[in-house]
């Protein structure tokens, strides 16, 4: 396909660092592709949509799904069904520079992978409903880069902990298992809640998470549960029962046992050290 190019000039003035479109998408094939000089975050609000890649490609993508743009990384869209519509928030180049240079845990994530890929990822219905807020109230707002960095930097932060250290050669539904057991809905119900939402059989999931993650998915699933103890533990009051049943873990002494294991301390010598040490030391 022939490409066009889009350059920021033309709808971003100097000082603007940031604009969002909303658009309902017309169902024919595109004739072109278009590639701009800016950074675009584009995210399917409702229906279906197929994306066109460079290289021949195309995804057919669902509401929720959630893609990082480049400059230079040409590609088109085209709305599948009724109703389709994207948003799509265009960044100023400066403005993604001087973040990545502020934030090094983003180098090889999102916006700061290669220069011409284009990285997806597929948002729940928790993180779709949080982000749609935050660009209603970034549309609010003056468009600098203060009101750019309200919008992204809490999605990135959230996005971040779910890239899993998996190899690229491990299968797509295994990288989806592992965004999946995250929620804490799934790994409630521990190894058993991983094999549901991986749609394998066990004796194949276990197989592959040994392959690809080096642990078992009761392992994975354990490591979840403990880091979210951890955050439990020093941003609630809940009591220690409280949040064990919440990670699927009645039994206390084997919550105890997993948690020691996971922090080197016990839950309770966690939170004293992390909550009530760090706000009221002298009691």
């Amino acid at each position: 396909m022939e490409i066009v190019d889009i350059r920021h000039s033309e709808f971003l003035p100097d000082g603007t660092a940031v604009q969002l479109t909303r658009a309902a998408l017309a169902n024919n094939r595109p004739k072109m592709l278009h590639q701009h000089d800016f950074y675009e975050l584009l995210w399917v609000q409702n229906g279906k949509v197929r994306h066109f890649k460079q290289d021949g490609t195309q995804d057919d993508l669902t509401e929720g799904a959630l893609i990082f743009v480049p400059p230079t990384a040409a590609h088109a869209i085209q709305g599948r069904g009724k109703d389709a519509m994207i948003v799509s928030v265009a960044f100023a180049p400066q403005f993604i520079d001087e973040l990545g240079r502020d934030y090094p845990d983003l180098v090889g994530h999102f916006f700061w992978d290669a220069p011409t890929t284009i990285a997806e990822h597929q948002l729940s219905i928790q993180q779709l409903a949080t982000l749609n807020h935050a660009a209603v109230a970034m549309e609010r707002r003056t468009p600098n880069a203060l009101t750019a960095s309200a919008l992204l930097v809490p999605l990135l932060s959230d996005l971040l902990e779910d890239v899993q250290p998996i190899a690229d050669s491990a299968p797509e539904w295994l990288i989806a298992a592992c965004h999946a057991v995250r929620d804490p809905e799934v790994f409630r119900d521990g190894a058993a809640g991983f094999v549901r939402v991986s749609g394998r059989a066990h004796a194949h999931v276990s197989r592959t998470c040994r392959q690809y993650l080096k642990q078992s998915p009761s392992e994975y699933v354990n490591n979840i549960r403990m880091e979210y103890a951890a955050r439990q533990l020093v941003g609630s009051s809940e009591s220690l029962s409280e949040i064990a049943a919440e990670c699927g873990i009645p039994n206390l002494s084997h919550f105890h046992k997993l948690f020691l294991a996971h922090n080197g301390q016990t839950p309770a010598q966690f939170r004293r050290a992390r909550q009530r040490n760090v706000i009221q030391p002298s009691i």
